[in-house]
């Protein structure tokens, strides 16, 4: 039963490969994916200017945003992109962003409200990058990413790592993209994960990390050990009845 429960020590590190060296590093070589705006995202826009009466129109705040932890306030102070890919700004209307970097957006948003607002400087960031981990790890949950960018390595971290009956060689990635959902399958083990267009992670990513056989074979000797737990007890039971009746 012990053996059936074990995992060994060669399937737990990531990334091994004989190419490392304490002397020098490694260089893996990988660009960030740009991320295009889909509908249902929430986008953070200040605006800054020397008419601060004009361009406060456009900065939507509220006392909770800074004294409460909790991510979901953001949205009442957000842009939410609608069905048609859209925003809607005080004064300029719709602005169609969906398929936009946050780049592209901050040039259009800027050239919009300077239209209205003379010498305004505009800073747009996405609020609603929030990404999905669950699983055999030690915190399963949905997690708000506060940076532009985030990794696998980054997302397990939030996590609590892997447990030891993890599967780091068989790790799902689920992807929503404007065709509908992907999966690929992801090996912690392989150095060439770094090099992967999927190690950055995208809004409403989601990771599933298998469990491994393992982890069922020490489920079932645990169950089969309260079943004989409980035969036991019956046993000793039957057989004080029957002792106290003679």
């Amino acid at each position: 039963m012990g053996l059936g429960g074990c995992v060994t020590q060669s399937k737990l590190p990531y990334l091994q490969g004989a190419g490392y060296s304490t002397k020098s590093p490694v260089q893996v070589v990988n660009v960030r994916p740009a991320y295009a705006l889909q509908a249902g995202d929430v986008l953070s826009i200040r605006v800054q200017s020397v008419q601060p009466a004009l361009s406060d129109i456009f900065n939507v705040t509220g006392p909770q945003t800074f004294t409460s932890g909790d991510p979901s306030t953001l949205y009442l102070t957000g842009y939410p992109v609608d069905d048609s890919g859209s925003i809607t700004l005080p004064t300029v209307g719709k602005v169609k962003v969906q398929g936009l970097s946050l780049e592209q957006v901050q040039t259009l948003v800027q050239q919009k409200v300077g239209a209205y607002v003379r010498d305004a400087n505009v800073l747009v960031k996405l609020l609603s990058f929030k990404i999905t981990v669950l699983g055999e790890v030690r915190a399963p949950g949905r997690y708000f990413i506060y940076n532009p960018q985030a990794t696998v390595l980054e997302a397990l971290g939030l996590a609590g790592d892997l447990t030891e009956f993890g599967n780091r060689e068989n790790v799902k990635l689920v992807r929503q993209t404007a065709k509908g959902s992907e999966v690929v399958l992801l090996d912690l083990t392989d150095p060439k994960l770094l090099q992967s267009p999927y190690y950055y992670l995208l809004p409403n990513d989601a990771l599933y990390v298998e469990p491994l056989k393992a982890r069922t074979a020490r489920a079932n000797a645990n169950n089969l050990g309260l079943v004989f737990a409980g035969i036991s007890a019956i046993v000793l039971l039957v057989s004080y009845l029957t002792t106290n009746h003679n």
